[in-house]
């Protein structure tokens, strides 16, 4: 048995041990990820990073520094200040030489007093492909494949206007941007149950109908919906930060309702014709933020980054 498959079997142990244990809105710590690494064209390499955030709510924040570093080459190498809640999976990037060798490359944060650590290398079991990141973010089922998935491309983001923007508190900032996509995978909608299933589940019931959308899911690993949609979010910053139109949750927020590809009977967005997407930013505090564009399609995307200095 490989060191995948016994980390498989360890998720979905815990899976279950989570699903029974208490969940908390606030409070709680965060833990970097190394997610696996990739090969780059010119024989570099990529170690890719995410991490678990305990709360449902809390955003946590922490400053690049001796709380959030990673080593060798830090202690920025690229990684989030804001921590958004629960599970973020392949969230950022590290490039490293093709002369890499055997060497670990550690993440080291420190949140709630607590310090947890992120160890990466380039074990054989830690590669990972296109198809196993829509795996395990939750587009595909464990395990399977389709010539149409395998031909996948991440979608792009393409901003109009500069990469860095200068705004005051209070004053709303307008950002457009277009996304560009090949279509795949087809973007697979929620459904209602007939009123026949609905009967049929009633009736299966000995304590009467049950709520579809209250069923537990029937599988322990996420499950994500497919569709082309942008999502903007703070990637650093400590100040609030308000997006009109709201926009749909970029972390695995799998409560049903919720403006998530992840929650049941989410429905994806239509597409604007033109391809155009804006969004109406506003800050309450002065300061330096990054903000995220990420361009989803349900199984890869792709990001692009707005740095706006806030003033008084």
């Amino acid at each position: 048995m490989t060191k995948r498959v016994l980390l498989a079997a360890l998720v979905i142990g815990l899976a279950v041990e989570w699903s029974d244990a208490q969940s908390y809105s606030s409070g709680q710590n965060a833990s970097p990820a190394f997610e696996g690494w990739e090969r780059n064209d010119d024989g570099s390499f990529n170690f890719l990073f995410g991490y678990m955030n305990r709360n449902w709510e809390e955003e946590l924040v922490v400053p690049i520094g001796p709380d959030n570093n990673i080593e060798p080459g830090g202690p920025d190498q690229g990684q989030p200040t804001r921590f958004l809640p629960r599970r973020n999976r392949f969230v950022f990037r590290v490039r490293v030489p093709k002369e890499w060798g055997d060497k670990e490359m550690i993440w080291t944060l420190t949140t709630k007093g607590k310090a947890e650590k992120a160890y990466a290398s380039l074990k054989q079991d830690y590669y990972v492909d296109d198809v196993v990141i829509a795996s395990e973010t939750g587009a595909l089922g464990a395990g399977t494949s389709s010539p149409e998935v395998r031909s996948n491309k991440r979608p792009t983001v393409k901003l109009d206007g500069a990469s860095t923007r200068t705004v005051r508190v209070g004053e709303p900032l307008e950002i457009t941007a277009w996304v560009m996509d090949d279509g795949i995978p087809k973007p697979r909608r929620a459904t209602t149950p007939s009123a026949a299933a609905v009967a049929a589940a009633a009736n299966a019931s000995p304590g009467g109908p049950r709520n579809p959308a209250l069923v537990p899911p029937s599988r322990l690993t996420v499950a994500k919906r497919t569709g082309l949609h942008l999502s903007w979010f703070v990637y650093r910053g400590s100040g609030k930060v308000r997006f009109d139109p709201a926009q749909i949750k970029v972390w695995e927020e799998t409560r049903t309702g919720a403006n998530s590809p992840w929650a049941p009977l989410w429905t994806p967005p239509a597409v604007p014709p033109d391809g155009k997407h804006y969004v109406r930013v506003t800050f309450d505090a002065p300061g330096t933020y990054i903000l995220r564009a990420r361009a989803d399609d349900g199984a890869l995307y792709g990001d692009e980054d707005v740095t706006v200095t806030v003033t008084r």
